[in-house]
């Protein structure tokens, strides 16, 4: 019910729309010119103000409608049930929610729930309703408004604008209360972990094992928390992959860009860019099904060991992965270099490789730069290809023929199944992500650092 009612509201901003610029050409007399903005920000104007007022009133309603239903439904109840303890009534109204769903509840409903279910229905459909009148007489009352307000004289562009610039700082600080609140509650959680376990033993401890005791009796519980095989593997692997990714993305990059024929580059790209819709458990079945068995018949030829399930094929098909990332973005950023720089270095007679090499990579640097690093997160963030193809393994290694485990797939481990969150093995989990985002800041550190050091270079 609240999504159609949603909807209508969107159709009736969109005739709010058309009766808004058609009010502006009935007080203009038909001259544009005689209307102080245009009639587009009229229309906007009458828009704005049928869908806001009635927008926030609908999210209101449906945020504290099922509360108040609830609170009117338990306080109905009969007296045993009122009066039972929070945590059973909590239980109660479950049930209550799952026999007015029509989902199975605990034990057979009495006559009781079943009286109270047709309240909770009955309650419900009321307000439902009562939603559906108030929300489009608000949307109607806000039409009328405007169309009073609308006149030759009237700055409908300024108010626009003002609402629309009232709507991005909204979102931006929702982004960065969101990015605070993602970012404290990591860290609450890491705190709690470095209280059971040294936060110098995590840091740069060797062994990774976080396999500790539930009980006093319980052995076989090693507890080593050392993150270093984690992030070691975490390093290798995308190493490998972006050993694999830069080179083959910029290079196709700088191909569809200055090489490769407009047919030829319409046909190429898109292609290239299916890579990037692939899922990433098709690459795992690939790699291990594929390139690990075939890098493991390769190394037994030569005469090495390779293990079954290897950091190497990880990263190669992590890399085939990453290519889009790089070309795609690397493509697009080139081509915005102004021809005329081209142009002009064609005209002081550069070739086109030194044209590409003096002229259009320093000027594209930054936008480089990004797409690199949008392909660095991208490796190190990777799950599904380091499961199947790399294993669990924690190894401290630098043979890349060795099976190795990074950090976001000991997360994963680690947060599965049932966990207790008073245990160092649960909140290992968050303080491994905390140290992934110190890394991940580290690295914007210095690809900003890198940017801007060329960025005043070449200016």
């Amino acid at each position: 019910m609240p999504f159609y009612l949603f909807l209508s509201l969107l159709l009736f901003s969109t005739g709010a729309y058309y009766l808004g610029r058609k009010r502006a050409f009935a007080v203009s007399g038909g001259q544009i010119r005689n209307l102080h903005s245009l009639p587009s920000f009229y229309g906007s104007y009458t828009a704005l103000w049928c869908i806001l007022p009635a927008l926030i009133v609908f999210a209101l309603w449906v945020t504290l409608q099922p509360g108040i239903i609830v609170d009117l439904v338990v306080a109905d109840l009969p007296p045993e049930l009122h009066n039972l303890a929070p945590d059973r009534l909590n239980l109660v109204v479950n049930d209550l929610k799952n026999l007015v769903s029509g989902n199975f509840v605990s034990s057979t409903p009495d006559p009781a729930m079943l009286a109270a279910a047709d309240h909770y229905r009955n309650l419900r459909t009321i307000g439902n309703a009562a939603l559906w009148v108030v929300v489009l007489t608000l949307a109607t009352l806000g039409i009328a408004y405007a169309w009073r307000t609308i006149s030759p004289t009237f700055r409908a562009r300024n108010r626009v604008e003002q609402v629309v610039n009232l709507f991005l700082i909204a979102s931006s600080t929702i982004a960065i209360f969101t990015t605070l609140g993602i970012i404290l509650s990591v860290a609450f959680e890491s705190i709690l972990f470095f209280q059971k376990v040294p936060i110098t033993e995590f840091l740069f401890g060797l062994q990774w094992s976080p396999q500790t005791a539930m009980r006093a009796d319980q052995t076989g519980s090693s507890g080593a928390f050392g993150s270093v095989p984690l992030f070691a593997g975490t390093l290798l692997i995308s190493g490998i992959a972006m050993l694999i990714a830069v080179p083959i993305g910029l290079m196709s990059a700088l191909f569809l860009s200055e090489y490769a024929t407009p047919k030829f580059r319409a046909f190429a790209k898109p292609t290239l860019e299916v890579l990037a819709g692939i899922p990433t458990v098709v690459y795992g079945f690939f790699a291990a099904l594929t390139v690990a068995p075939f890098i493991r018949e390769i190394g037994t030829a030569m005469g090495l060991h390779v293990a079954s399930e290897s950091a190497l094929a990880a990263g190669l098909v992590m890399g085939i992965m990453i290519i889009p990332f790089v070309s795609s973005l690397s493509d697009d950023v080139i081509n915005a270099v102004p021809q005329s720089m081209r142009d002009g270095s064609y005209a002081l007679g550069a070739t086109k490789s030194e044209t590409i090499t003096r002229v259009l990579l320093p000027a594209a640097l930054p936008g480089i730069v990004g797409s690199i690093l949008l392909a660095v997160s991208r490796a190190i963030g990777e799950t599904m290809i380091v499961v199947m193809a790399a294993g669990l393994s924690a190894n401290l290694t630098a043979n890349p023929l060795e099976a190795v485990t990074t950090v976001t797939v000991q997360i994963v481990t680690l947060l599965t199944g049932d966990q207790e969150f008073d245990s160092p093995k649960t909140l290992a989990a968050f303080a491994l992500g905390l140290m992934l985002f110190v890394v991940t800041l580290i690295l914007n550190i210095i690809a900003l650092h890198v940017v801007r050091k060329y960025r005043e270079q070449y200016e």
